[in-house]
């Protein structure tokens, strides 16, 4: 759900709106705030993200996401690739289309890989004395 803008004081225009988000168990609907796991909150926010991206960065080419599987369990890491593979396999028709995925999960990495989804990857780490390298 949603609710209308409102102006800010001082005649400065500052648009904010109220939302919720709700979980759909069976045929309940579940107010998530305060209801609900930190992983299911990170998931959450990934599909809202993913969801606006969609529907409003048409001509946008770049989607970027930071560690995004932070307190996601196994099967929700697993979901959150296949999401992302059925998202780039949709894009990959634009020419301009890049994900930059930071994430230290090295299972989620292997994950997207056995659904070639990505024609290349950069894997940084630091060798012996400290360096940064990029392989």
């Amino acid at each position: 759900g949603g609710g209308g803008p409102s102006e800010a004081p001082a005649g400065k225009s500052l648009k904010s709106y109220n939302y919720r988000v709700v979980m759909i168990c069976g045929d309940a609907e579940m107010e998530m705030r305060g209801r609900c796991s930190a992983g299911q909150r990170v998931l959450c926010s990934l599909i809202i993200r993913l969801a606006l991206a969609d529907s409003f960065c048409v001509n946008c080419g770049i989607l970027a996401l930071d560690e995004p599987t932070t307190n996601l369990d196994g099967p929700n890491i697993r979901g959150l690739a296949e999401a992302l593979s059925g998202l780039i396999e949709a894009r990959r028709q634009t020419s301009r289309f890049q994900l930059v995925l930071i994430t230290h999960d090295e299972a989620f990495v292997d994950h997207l890989c056995r659904l070639q989804v990505a024609d290349w990857y950069y894997h940084i780490h630091k060798d012996d004395s400290g360096c940064s390298k990029i392989e």
